[in-house]
């Protein structure tokens, strides 16, 4: 399972065993929906630890880059167009363990909110 964590993108089925196994104790990321916030209210995948909206990226990327280096962060949307695109800035600004949802909520059947 930890082998999961070091890949750049992770499809709907690793993350629901990834969530299942942070459930255990097994591993440990944040998972953090970059979706807005009447997106998140419509539903969002249960274990969400953060939202940070895409629309006020500049706000807190950069203090969740400083906090979070070096522990591993999963980036979830709708698509995973949005959070492809915030795993990547912070993947070319060296932050070595964000990871992409691919897919995101549209192609995620375990358990929302």
């Amino acid at each position: 399972m930890q082998e999961l964590l070091t890949k750049q993108d992770v499809n709907s089925q690793e993350l629901q065993a990834l969530l299942d196994a942070r459930a255990k104790g097994e591993v440990d990321f944040t998972l953090i929906d970059v979706r807005e916030q009447y997106e998140y209210d419509s539903s969002h995948i249960s274990g969400v630890d953060l939202l940070k909206p895409t629309s006020s990226f500049q706000a807190w990327a950069e203090e969740i880059f400083n906090e979070y280096q070096g522990k591993n962060l999963i980036f979830t949307c709708r698509t995973g167009s949005r959070s492809g695109q915030v795993a990547n800035v912070f993947q070319s600004n060296g932050h070595k363990n964000a990871i992409n949802h691919y897919g995101g909520i549209m192609t995620y059947s375990g358990e929302t909110a």
